[in-house]
């Protein structure tokens, strides 16, 4: 006869493999299924490689950290949050530590080491894993689960937890198929947006600005229906673009908002939040310390050259001039510029580069208590398949985390 599990995870991630182990320290039957030949393919890249497993921050603000969906995850962080991660890392061998005061890495700084310590945790409690397995669908008999198909074989199961991920990152097997699985069974799969990743500008100039990383910058959309929309972090352009942790930020307002209009004007501040007449007394004191210096050189005091010459240009000034040789209005122009700096964002790589996904199975279908589905008894869903994202920082892998835990630990 053919074996019934009490539960069966579809996906190997974190919140795949979170609600696996938690299950079988309940002393539940679980199968684990993975569709590629190895697990965990991609966590390993998470971080750039290093896993960012979470952050310090308290509940309410984490949650706040996501935006209008945030309430969602209430049950979720208050029964396993940043510090239960912690704890659980380290009751399977992992010790992590908060360089930075804020987000929290393995000490190894390497995500083998968390892979491999999940992996023999969920040896240790008895979960059965097998790879290489592509789920075609999902069985339900009289609005209940009662098991589901591969390729190539049929598994009964009491209870399904899909965890599959997003769309980002399609070399590491991402594709979406936990959406599809959704759809098929009658659930509706919000709009999907890559989310965490670079933004192609229009403006070329900005290949000539790539040696160095500008700290505390300001972006807000200029757009009077979207002002709203701000971020705030380190920067650093590309050959064609710009990224760094703002811009890994504000990828998530900013692919809805290209969907929408093609093009994004942005307004950026580079001089740490200074306003037009900070930056006006800034230079006039440069000035008055040594009046014969060169205009490029005086915005140098607040920007790297590359980028000061590049202003300098935008502005109409000629770099080797004096302050005082310019006109009051060319002056201006120039403070202005230093202040807001247009940008206009006209694209990215999509999913190919995109970290994570914007958008998934609707958080209205899902109990957010249990986040088992509404639809459908005995059907859950975790992690970034769900809709639900957060910016970069651990906060997406934290609820990875938390939302397998709490569907593993309230099976049906």
């Amino acid at each position: 006869m053919q074996k019934r599990y009490d539960l069966i995870v579809v996906g190997s991630g974190g919140a795949g493999m979170m609600a696996a182990i938690r299950a079988a320290r309940d002393g539940k039957s679980v199968l684990l299924l993975e569709k590629l030949p190895r697990l965990a393919s991609k966590l390993k890249a998470t971080g750039g490689g290093r896993c960012n497993l979470t952050n310090r921050l308290d509940d309410e603000s984490f949650m706040g950290s996501f935006g209008k969906n945030g309430r969602f995850m209430t049950t979720a962080l208050r029964s396993f949050n940043h510090m239960d991660l912690i704890e659980f890392f380290s009751s399977i061998g992992v010790e992590s530590h908060s360089p930075d005061g804020f987000r929290v890495f393995p000490t190894t700084h390497n995500s083998t080491t968390i892979i491999n310590a999940l992996i023999s945790e969920m040896s240790r409690v008895g979960v059965e894993v097998a790879t290489s397995q592509r789920v075609e669908s999902i069985d339900i008999v009289d609005g209940r689960v009662v098991g589901l198909s591969t390729v190539d074989s049929h598994f009964r199961s009491a209870n399904v937890i899909i965890a599959t991920g997003g769309m980002g990152y399609p070399q590491l097997g991402a594709e979406g198929d936990g959406y599809d699985m959704a759809k098929q069974i009658g659930h509706k799969i919000t709009a999907l947006f890559p989310a965490m990743m670079p933004l192609k500008t229009r403006e070329g100039w900005v290949s000539r600005c790539r040696a160095d990383t500008i700290p505390k910058v300001k972006m807000i959309v200029d757009i009077k229906k979207y002002r709203k929309l701000q971020a705030t972090g380190d920067l650093i352009f590309t050959r064609d673009g710009i990224r760094g942790p703002v811009v890994l930020d504000f990828s998530r307002e900013i692919t809805p908002l290209l969907d929408k209009l093609e093009e994004v004007p942005l307004l950026v501040n580079l001089t740490k939040g200074m306003n037009e007449e900070q930056i006006r007394t800034h230079l006039k004191r440069e000035v008055s310390s040594n009046p014969h210096r060169d205009i490029s050189t005086l915005v140098e005091t607040l920007l790297p050259r590359s980028l000061a010459l590049i202003l300098c240009e935008l502005a109409e000034v000629k770099s080797s001039d004096s302050y005082g040789k310019i006109s009051g209005m060319v002056r201006d122009e120039l403070i202005k510029l230093l202040a807001w700096t247009p940008l206009t964002i006209v694209g990215s790589d999509g999913f190919d580069k995109a970290m994570i996904t914007r958008g998934g199975v609707s958080l209205k279908e899902i109990d957010p208590q249990t986040m088992q589905s509404r639809k459908i008894r005995s059907l859950y869903f975790c992690g970034e398949v769900v809709d639900l994202d957060g910016p970069c920082g651990g906060y997406n892998l934290q609820w990875a985390f938390s939302s397998g835990h709490l569907a593993g630990g309230l099976l049906g």
